[in-house]
């Protein structure tokens, strides 16, 4: 049996040991292991090379994915499905791995609709907003990347009396702001599923700076859009000089973190292995309270991720 990988969406780290353990395992496995280049736009490309050890030779401390990834506007036509279908009918593939996101899942579906596909998602963002999984592959290395960045931060707007706004990635989850947030002491955070309540924050800072609080931190979502105007307010109506940081893609990049790599593994001996025991399988691994399971792939896309309660609650506890 022939089985393929791919990347679709952002990158995330932790694809290059899902990639590396994908063709270790399948030529284990006695079967023959491609990759495919470039996403869904390399899908429809024919961008399908069989791949041997020395493809996945020394990745696994690298960042992105060594097949690349895109996002595809052709993807939407029929008739690019269908040559995309047919490209892996050319290499005779029956089994494909999806290192993705929810936009990556939603083109999965609809493709194995309409063809006779057999494919497992991996969850690969992070945003960490897949529903039904605690955890998406990269978000460890991304929280630590922004952990760093914040401890730094820490430092400078102690010593100058100044308010820090950061902005975090996530769309429109906020799960990257809420976790840095509790994790880094800040005093502020902004994120899209819970209204901000700026005078109760405002009472409790102008408080604070009256018996002595010398610096702010505010983590603001990206999806948001309130960056500005946090830092805006901070200025005119708490008195802090301020100043903004967008920490962009740094988040989506650099060497992956030991847990990643290891959950990269993971996720991958799951998706192989029901690949190779199923003959028709639409499919996404989860990984909760420690356990690794399977979900169809329709319960997934059509569910939205929510944040856990626990978590939102903690944000209170902050001093």
């Amino acid at each position: 049996m022939a089985l393929a990988i791919m990347g679709s969406g952002g990158d995330a780290p932790g694809m290059n040991a899902a990639i590396k353990k994908f063709v270790d395992l399948v030529t284990e496995r006695g079967e023959t292991p491609y990759l495919i280049y470039d996403g869904l736009e390399g899908l429809i490309d024919g961008k399908i090379k069989a791949a041997d050890h020395r493809d996945v030779a020394g990745i696994l401390h690298r960042g992105g994915a060594i097949i690349r990834s895109s996002r595809s506007k052709r993807f939407y036509d029929y008739a690019y499905r269908k040559q995309a279908y047919e490209n892996l009918k050319k290499h005779e593939i029956e089994g494909l791995v999806v290192l993705g996101g929810d936009g990556s899942f939603r083109a999965m579906d609809r493709f194995s609709k309409e063809f006779p596909l057999n494919f497992v998602g991996i969850p690969t963002t992070i945003d960490n907003d897949i529903y039904g999984t605690e955890y998406c592959l990269g978000v460890d290395t991304a929280l630590n990347t922004i952990r760093c960045a914040l401890d730094k931060i820490y430092d400078t707007a102690s010593t100058f009396n100044r308010a820090f706004v950061v902005e975090v990635m996530g769309r429109e989850c906020g799960y990257l702001a809420v976790l840095s947030a509790i994790s880094s002491g800040a005093e502020i955070c902004v994120i899209p599923e819970v209204a901000f309540n700026c005078p109760v924050a405002e009472e409790k800072l102008l408080y604070e700076v009256a018996n002595g609080r010398r610096y702010v931190l505010a983590i603001v979502a990206e999806g948001t859009k309130k960056t500005q105007e946090i830092a805006d307010w901070l200025e005119e109506k708490v008195g802090f000089e301020t100043r903004i940081t967008v920490l962009g893609h740094i988040q989506r990049g650099g060497s992956p973190s030991t847990y990643d790599r290891m959950m990269g593994f993971e996720f991958t001996v799951r998706a192989v292995e029901h690949l190779l025991d199923h003959t028709r399988s639409n499919k996404v691994v989860v990984y909760n309270s420690g356990e690794f399971g399977l979900m169809e792939i329709d319960d997934v896309v059509e569910n939205k991720y929510q944040l856990n309660p626990h978590h939102l609650a903690m944000l209170n506890l902050l001093d």
